[in-house]
C-alpha cells in the first residue's frame, strides 16, 4: 500500500495545480470577474463551471483544495476575513428558535457576535470555560456547539473528541475554530468535529499582510453554506488567495520554530519574579495540559502572561518593548503583544470577564520567528523599568 504524503509535501504540491499550455504548477493568480458560460473550462467546482468570480474563482479554488487536503475534509471555502466565514456559517445554519452552545471563553468579538443573534430569535447558551462545563452544558435543545480548541487569550484546549461524541449523541453540530493551533498540530476533522473554522489571516498565511477565512467540512455541509456565501458576496479575492497558498507552504516549519520559540519564552516568564502568571499548554503549570499533551502534536506559539505591577504601569512596560510590537493580531512572523481587556474582550462586562481570568494585567504575546534570546531580552529590559 503507498504511503500518503506527508504534511509538508501536501502544503506544497496539494492542489495539483498543472497548465498544460505553459507547463507552470505555481497557482496564478485570475484576476478576473467573468468565465465563458455555460460551456466553462474544463474544471469543474462542485460539478460547476466557473461563471462569476463572486461564487468561485480558479485561484481560489485550487487554495481551498490544498486546505481541505491539510485538514483532512471534503471541501473548503475561503472569505475575506474570519468574521466573514462565522457570519456565513451561522446565516446558513440557523433559523429563529435554534439554540446554540458556545463556552465563555470564546473570542470576544465571536461571541459578541453570537449574543446578537437573539435580534433574530436564535436562543444562546453559555457555558464556564472548559470540556466538563462542555459537556454539562449539551443536551438535545442544542443544534450548534461553537468553541475554539484553544481558547483566547487563557489557551485552554478542549477535548474534541469527548465534545464531539456528546455532540452526536444529542445531534448537535460541532463547529471548531482551530486558528491557534493549526492542522500541524491538531486536525478536529479526525476527532469528530463536523466543521472547522479558521481565521486564516493568522498562522495559515503567515505573513501578516491578508486578511482570510476558511471553513472546511463534508461537501454536503459546504455546499449549503456555499450557495450563502454566493449570495453575500463573501469569497476572499484572488491576490489574498495566492498569498494564502505562499504562506502555507511553509506552515509546517514556521509553527514548529513558533513553538519552540514560545517554550523558550515561556519558561523564562515563568522563572520572572515580575509575572504572576503564565498561561501556556506546554507548561505542567496550565489547567489544560493533560489534555494539550494527549491531543496535540505541539502546544502553538501563543502566551498570556499577568504582570505582577500596578494595571497603571502597563502602558510603560508596552512603550518600552523594542523589537515587539502592539499589535491585535497572531500567527504572523513578527512577535506581537496585546492587552486583551481593552482589546480583543473589552465589551465584555468587567465582572464576567474577570471571572473569567481574563485581568486588567493580563497581556497575550504572539511569538515570531525571530531569535528567542533577541525576545526574551527584549522583555526582560521592559520589565526592569517596572516593580
Amino acid at each position: 500500500m503507498k504511503k500518503e504524503i506527508d504534511f509538508s509535501t501536501k502544503s506544497i504540491h496539494g492542489s495539483k495545480y498543472f497548465d498544460p499550455l505553459t507547463g507552470a504548477f505555481i497557482i496564478p493568480i485570475f484576476q478576473s470577474a467573468i468565465f465563458t458560460f455555460p460551456e466553462g473550462g474544463s474544471i469543474k467546482v462542485r460539478g460547476k463551471p466557473f461563471k462569476y468570480s463572486r461564487e468561485d474563482n480558479p485561484t481560489v479554488h485550487f487554495v481551498e483544495r490544498k486546505i481541505a487536503l491539510l485538514e483532512g475534509g471534503e471541501d473548503c471555502l475561503l472569505f475575506s476575513s474570519g468574521m466573514a466565514a462565522i457570519s456565513t456559517i451561522l446565516i446558513s445554519l440557523l433559523k429563529s428558535g435554534d439554540k446554540i452552545l458556545i463556552p465563555k471563553d470564546l473570542y470576544g468579538l465571536t461571541y459578541i457576535l453570537i449574543k446578537k443573534l437573539s435580534k433574530f430569535g436564535i436562543k444562546v447558551k453559555t457555558s464556564n470555560p472548559g470540556t466538563e462545563n462542555i459537556l454539562n452544558a449539551l443536551s438535545s435543545e442544542i443544534k450548534i456547539v461553537i468553541l475554539e480548541s484553544m481558547s483566547n487569550p487563557l489557551l485552554y484546549v478542549y477535548d474534541i473528541e469527548s465534545i464531539s461524541k456528546k455532540a452526536i449523541e444529542n445531534s448537535a453540530f460541532l463547529i471548531v475554530d482551530n486558528t491557534f493551533l493549526t492542522s500541524v498540530n491538531l486536525q478536529p476533522l479526525k476527532l469528530g468535529a463536523d466543521m472547522v473554522l479558521y481565521s486564516a489571516t493568522k498562522y495559515l498565511n503567515g505573513y501578516n499582510d491578508i486578511t482570510a477565512g476558511a471553513i472546511i467540512g463534508k461537501r454536503s455541509d459546504i455546499e449549503k453554506i456555499w450557495e450563502w456565501r454566493r449570495m453575500i458576496g463573501g469569497i476572499l479575492d484572488p491576490n489574498s488567495a495566492y498569498l494564502l497558498d505562499r504562506g502555507l507552504k511553509t506552515l509546517k516549519i514556521r509553527m514548529k520554530k513558533h513553538e519552540e520559540n514560545a517554550k523558550e519564552i515561556a519558561e523564562y516568564l515563568q522563572s520572572n519574579s515580575k509575572i504572576n502568571k503564565v498561561y501556556y499548554p506546554g507548561l505542567p503549570s496550565h489547567p489544560t495540559y493533560n489534555i494539550a499533551k494527549k491531543i496535540l502534536n505541539g502546544f502553538g506559539g501563543v502566551i498570556s502572561f499577568e504582570l505582577k505591577i500596578n494595571t497603571k504601569k502597563i502602558p510603560l512596560f508596552l512603550k518600552k518593548l523594542k523589537i515587539i510590537k502592539r499589535a491585535p493580531s497572531l500567527g504572523g512572523m513578527e512577535t506581537l503583544i496585546m492587552h486583551p481587556a481593552s482589546s480583543s474582550h473589552k465589551d465584555l462586562p468587567l465582572k464576567e470577564r474577570l471571572k473569567l481570568g481574563i485581568t486588567n494585567n493580563l497581556l497575550r504575546l504572539s511569538v515570531g520567528l525571530e531569535d528567542s534570546n533577541d525576545i526574551i531580552e527584549d522583555l526582560d529590559q521592559a520589565l526592569r523599568y517596572i516593580s
